[in-house]
């Protein structure tokens, strides 16, 4: 049978194509033009002018420094429980056999499935309930959430490609479990957790929903741009930090995407 792969595609493929870029993209674009625009009341189109002061200012507010540090504090935790948390569970669930397995994976899962708002007020009972206060803890533990589940997903689908002889003939060399882990397990999985960590990251830096439940008057960066666009003046700021949470996210998703997409070719897994 010839195969199709390598043939040009047809010309409404390419049209249907451009078109789906354009819509998921184009918003994006405009957020960077915005961002150099001399109007700094609302959004015109064209531009009335381009200028560079809307950078300076951006640079010199500290509630914009405040919110960013938050933020990148806030993803580090969480990215750190759920690489923990996540890789454990994923290594619980495919290396070992139990009843009600395919149970747990479907609730470490469940959390991202599930709307942000309904994890949202769920937490925030949960706190009421005992009585915790809010602060930097409380955004943690709600992004940590859904940074486990990402994790996890990258985890368990590395582990299930790894050779299980691989780890036996470890032991049956004498290796105990930390050296098993330091030179098979993690080489294995090495890249997915990386790409995990990256992706979880991403995520929970520009979270919105869940960090309203439950930040209390903490202000992440994506917060203070939600707060920020209800002001008549200054908006182009708003578009400059835009900009930055774009640039922020859109680097870690990439090199995760570099980092997984070669994933099948796992050591010893056609041994």
């Amino acid at each position: 049978m010839r195969s199709n792969r390598g043939q040009n595609a047809s010309l409404p493929l390419k049209i249907a194509a451009a078109g789906g870029l354009l819509f998921l993209h184009l918003p994006i674009l405009l957020i960077f033009v915005y961002a150099f625009t001399t109007e700094d009341k609302s959004y015109q189109w064209p531009p009335p002018g381009f200028t560079l002061q809307w950078f300076s200012i951006a640079w010199n507010r500290p509630d914009v420094w405040s919110s960013l540090a938050l933020s990148v504090q806030v993803a580090t935790i969480a990215t750190i429980i759920a690489l923990v948390l996540g890789t454990l569970c994923a290594a619980a669930v495919s290396q070992t056999k139990f009843f009600g397995g395919e149970a747990i994976s479907l609730l470490v899962i469940l959390p991202i499935a599930l709307p942000g708002i309904i994890t949202g007020i769920a937490l925030r009972s949960a706190f009421s309930l005992f009585d915790i206060p809010f602060s930097v803890w409380t955004i943690v533990l709600g992004h940590a959430t859904f940074c486990v589940v990402v994790v996890y997903n990258n985890a368990v689908a590395r582990f299930r490609r790894t050779s299980g002889s691989l780890i036996e003939a470890s032991m049956d060399l004498g290796a105990d479990g930390f050296q098993t882990f330091r030179h098979i397990i993690l080489p294995n999985i090495g890249t997915a957790l990386l790409a995990g960590g990256m992706l979880a990251f991403a995520l929970s830096f520009d979270e919105v929903i869940v960090t309203t439940f439950t930040g209390g008057q903490q202000m992440t960066l994506p917060i203070w741009m939600l707060e920020e666009l209800i002001r008549p003046r200054q908006r182009p700021v708003t578009n400059v930090v835009a900009m930055v949470v774009v640039l922020v996210t859109f680097l870690p998703i990439l090199a995760a995407y570099y980092l997984t997409r070669d994933g099948d070719q796992i050591a010893g897994g056609g041994k």
